[in-house]
């Protein structure tokens, strides 16, 4: 299959979506906040593990600080994109890739149960 984008600039990371749940939601959350959601896209690209958390763009925690993909374990991050509206990605530094395992314009559920 041949990529329909174009490789990530050098010394950025390649963000990609794990599912096309993950896909769907983006669509969703991009026509409710535009801006933001390009935000976060330029953010996983260039700086997908800040040094200094904050409440809008940390590690997600307990259950969630880790997720598997392709074999890997990635550590687990989360994007608000607005009061509802989230992005959680799993950090592959072995492939320097952020894939995105939910966007959506709600909070995810898998946080209530803590």
């Amino acid at each position: 299959m041949i990529e329909s984008r174009p490789p990530a600039p050098e010394g950025q990371w390649e963000v990609r979506f794990a599912d096309a749940a993950s896909a769907k939601g983006w669509d969703c959350l991009a026509q409710q906040a535009r801006e933001n959601t390009y935000r976060a896209w330029v953010t996983m690209r260039t700086e997908p593990r800040p040094a200094t958390e904050t409440p809008r763009h940390h590690r997600l925690k307990g259950t969630l600080a880790h997720g598997v993909h392709r074999g890997q374990t990635c550590a687990q991050w989360q994007i608000e994109v607005t009061g509802g509206g989230r992005i959680w990605y799993l950090v592959d530094t072995a492939r320097d890739t952020c894939w995105i395992t939910f966007a959506g314009t709600g909070h995810p559920r898998a946080t209530d149960a803590r």
